[in-house]
């Protein structure tokens, strides 16, 4: 087993693994580079499922798939030349009537909602699909919905263009062909020459906007995976170490860490940190959001560096905080991690942004006492990180979501929302029954602790599913690795 000291040393610029989506871009590239083109057309030939369609292969989410196929359909039918490629296609064409077909219901069947600028792309992807002959019939009625969703956020600029400044562009690619009077393209980029750090916004940039544009190409060529294939952020260095440092910091006794390694990752979060709005999930990010805030500012006080809570306080909202200012339902895991910095800076649970934040939970809660959230495909994230930080605040919120996950513990003692027991769901329940135990002195739940452990222990090698949403279906590899070895070292504490 990795040891956490390892993991210090290994986190940086941000593992993420490939997406269906974002390669389907590259793929499009062709003549502006040849080989990163061809790569992507074998890796999409290579990954596509055996139902013909493209997606996370162990998990069906609905708006996954839908994207996923649409972009590697697209890809396929411009680029692919070979008699394999035209196999894959006739393939991937059965698997789009079957998934445009149940449109209505799919799209109302994954519990979190759409993957991010679902509404926003897939109006362009259909349409470009229907050019192409790939849909025929049926994709009105995607079209149909979407088009609504993607009025009410364009509604949301306020007739003004899309640029760095602003989270749309992370989805710059909905512009397509016909739209780009929407886009500021001079101003777009980042000093990467990424658009938003996003593969997929980047390839359509350095193809329909500023076709060959060096910077965009060199940043392409630098973030594919050694696969071949696409991540779904690129990079994601504040997001892999804060996320990390944060589980790490839960384990009761950190004598054994490297304290250089430590205090450099520190450095370098308070080294990107704005006094006035936080942080972002990239370092040479534009755009700072509330959950990587929320978070980064639980951290860097939790191991003794100082902040102003005003940084935090930028992103309250007259019934919630904030994670974008443009975004078009509110994340509840930044709620939830928003309450953490504020519990950290000494809030108490009478402070009124403490008591918004309280009620907001409660009041999006599931009957079944836990919580869903549009960045995480299985509600053990959310439902485990409140508990983590409910647990000795207000133990009543906690309470209900602490039965709930030990009603939902398999017989093997592991978790998984989608009927395959993961380490990663795993991790974050037993993080959350370890703190609930340490903090509330119950000693009732050693034995799923227990249980739990040992199956975790048992499964380490077991490969990571892609549970975290993007355009499409990711996993940030370090990040859950760190959340298994901090949930291992908090059960040990115990048992």
């Amino acid at each position: 087993m990795q040891s956490v000291n390892d993991l210090l040393r290994s986190i940086g610029s941000g593992c993420v693994t490939s997406t269906a989506y974002d390669t389907a871009w590259i793929a499009r590239l062709g003549n502006l580079d040849l080989d990163l083109s061809h790569s992507a057309l074998e890796w999409l030939c290579e990954n596509q499922l055996p139902d013909g369609s493209w997606g996370a292969k162990d998990i069906y989410y609905y708006h996954d798939r839908v994207i996923c196929t649409l972009a590697a359909m697209i890809a396929l039918a411009r680029q692919g030349r070979r008699m394999h490629d035209k196999v894959q296609i006739e393939k991937g064409l059965q698997a789009l009537e079957r998934i445009t077909s149940g449109a209505t219901g799919g799209l109302a069947s994954d519990p979190n909602g759409a993957t991010v600028g679902f509404e926003m792309i897939v109006p362009t992807l259909v349409a470009e699909a229907e050019k192409l002959g790939l849909i025929t019939q049926q994709g009105d009625r995607i079209l149909g919905r979407m088009a609504k969703m993607r009025a009410v956020k364009l509604e949301k600029l306020s007739g003004k263009k899309i640029n760095k400044y602003v989270t749309p562009s992370f989805s710059a690619e909905m512009a397509g062909v016909d739209g780009q009077g929407i886009l500021e393209i001079d101003n777009l980029q980042e000093a990467n020459g990424s658009v938003a750090n996003s593969p997929s916004a980047t390839a359509y940039f350095g193809i329909h906007l500023k076709p060959d544009e060096p910077q965009a190409l060199n940043y392409l060529r630098q973030v594919v995976n050694p696969d071949h294939g696409a991540p779904a952020f690129a990079p994601i260095d504040i997001f892999e170490v804060a996320w990390t440092l944060w589980n790490i910091k839960l384990i009761p006794d950190l004598k054994f860490l490297d304290e250089q390694q430590l205090k450099s990752h520190l450095q370098f979060l308070q080294s990107h940190w704005n006094d006035d709005i936080g942080i972002g999930t990239a370092s040479n990010g534009t755009i700072k959001d509330g959950d990587d805030s929320g978070l980064v500012y639980e951290v860097l006080t939790g191991f003794g560096v100082s902040k102003d809570i005003k940084a935090i306080l930028h992103y309250e909202e007259p019934q919630h905080f904030r994670c974008f200012t443009l975004e078009s339902n509110p994340s509840i895991s930044t709620n939830i991690h928003i309450l953490g910095a504020l519990r950290q800076s000494g809030f108490g649970t009478d402070h009124p942004s403490v008591e918004k934040i309280m009620r907001f939970l409660k009041s999006v809660k599931q009957p079944g006492g836990f919580w869903f959230d549009k960045w995480h495909a299985s509600p053990y994230y959310a439902t485990s990180h409140a508990v983590v930080t409910f647990a000795g605040y207000d133990n009543s919120q906690a309470e209900s979501a602490v039965e709930w996950i030990l009603a939902t513990q398999n017989p093997n003692g592991a978790w998984g929302h989608y009927g395959i027991s993961t380490p990663e769901e795993t991790s974050y329940c037993l993080q959350a029954l370890s703190a609930w135990s340490i903090q509330t002195g119950s000693a009732q739940i050693r034995k799923n602790i227990q249980q739990a452990y040992v199956w975790l222990s048992e499964n380490l090698e077991t490969p990571h599913l892609p549970l975290w949403i993007g355009k499409a279906l990711y996993c940030p590899s370090r990040v859950v690795q760190s959340s298994v070895l901090s949930a291992l070292k908090l059960a040990e504490s115990i048992i």
